[in-house]
């Protein structure tokens, strides 16, 4: 009996563990952009489609900038000199047009779903 109660509780544990583990396994990936001179970099940003991700948008720039998508429905501000992070759906397979408003000329990118 005291074995078979043992053997239970390492089971618990182990399926705790497992569970946490495929919690941190599950953090969507990070992928980093940057403004600079009014413009984004890189141009073209390649996510997994069906998966959600994390955009960590720097604007080394000493004015803000807006990170707006209309078919992503996403309209962020990123102030001159700081980073926000934004938190991305899954997306379709596709492209998705994004641009600075602010300096809508030079700030042009697209996220690629593949």
């Amino acid at each position: 009996m005291r074995r078979l109660v043992a053997f239970l509780g390492v089971a618990v544990i182990l399926g705790l563990g497992g569970a946490a583990g495929a919690t941190a396994a599950d953090k969507p990936v990070e992928i980093a952009l940057t403004i600079e001179n009014n413009r984004f970099s890189p141009e073209e940003i390649k996510v997994k489609a069906g998966a959600p991700f994390v955009l960590v948008i720097t604007n080394k720039d000493k004015t803000p900038e807006e990170f707006e998508s209309k078919e992503l429905r996403i309209e962020k501000v990123v102030p001159g000199g700081k980073t926000l992070r934004v938190r991305m759906p899954s997306l379709k397979p596709g492209t998705y047009p994004f641009i600075g408003d602010y300096h809508q000329q030079t700030a042009k990118g697209r996220i690629v779903a593949e």
